[in-house]
């Protein structure tokens, strides 16, 4: 069953959507910006639930305050087998670092024009905040795409210590 519940933080009010399983547990699809770009909107049938979203809540506040530097959230398994794994190259960026989308590329082995498919598969990333595609930015330094807007991701990369300026 897909289940919602919307958490404030310092990007505005994101909406969480995961999928419930028989044992309680809650996986998380989606983590949408107000205004972003391809973002989720809820539809009928999905449920309010936001004890089913306590943790991944918690773990935001947690970040935003600067104590979390990882995020421990269970999610769904969605996208192509390629966005899965430029997905897994994201979430090995450490917190305070960037890379560009070339490095990405690189270490999915997709090399030179597969630079254009990565930057396809990071901004189709549902996972905005808890799966760190702001840490990605052009090989000149500048700051590249963002489903959430630019000022977001300034303002993500401000907070880990990582602006490039």
């Amino acid at each position: 069953m897909t289940v919602y519940a919307h958490v404030d933080g310092p990007l505005g009010e994101m909406l969480l959507v995961g999928e419930s399983a028989a044992d309680g547990r809650t996986a998380l699809a989606s983590l949408s910006l107000p205004g972003q770009k391809g973002g989720v909107t809820v539809r009928d049938g999905w449920r309010h639930a936001p004890e089913a979203f306590e943790d991944v809540a918690e773990q935001l506040r947690e970040y935003f305050a600067g104590g979390l530097t990882r995020f421990e959230i269970a999610y769904t398994d969605a996208g192509t087998d390629f966005q899965r794994r430029v997905w897994r190259a994201l979430e090995d960026i450490p917190y305070g670092t960037t890379v560009s989308y070339g490095e990405i590329a690189a270490r999915v082995g997709s090399p030179g024009a597969g630079v254009r498919a990565v930057g396809t598969a990071i901004g189709r990333n549902p996972l905005l905040v808890v799966r760190p595609c702001h840490r990605v930015i052009g090989a000149d330094g500048a700051l590249r795409g963002y489903a959430g807007g630019l000022e977001r991701k300034e303002r993500l990369l401000g907070l880990e210590g990582a602006l490039v300026r």
